[in-house]
């Protein structure tokens, strides 16, 4: 069974609506490791890449 938290969604959202993980970690005062954290493991739980990475810009 796929679990994702709350918070994982409000994180991807944040990156989603930011363009990338540390502005995203700014607006959600958290660190841009612990941000890119939940990410991964969201990825890993859907077993697919959420974000492209272009640079420092996501897409």
């Amino acid at each position: 069974m796929i679990r994702i938290t709350f918070r994982q969604l409000e994180i991807l959202q944040a990156v989603a609506d930011c363009g990338s993980f540390s502005r995203a970690s700014e607006k959600l005062h958290l660190t841009q490791p612990a941000v890119s954290m939940q990410i991964k493991q969201l990825e890993n739980l859907l077993d697919m890449p959420l974000f492209e990475h272009a640079g420092k810009k996501i897409r």
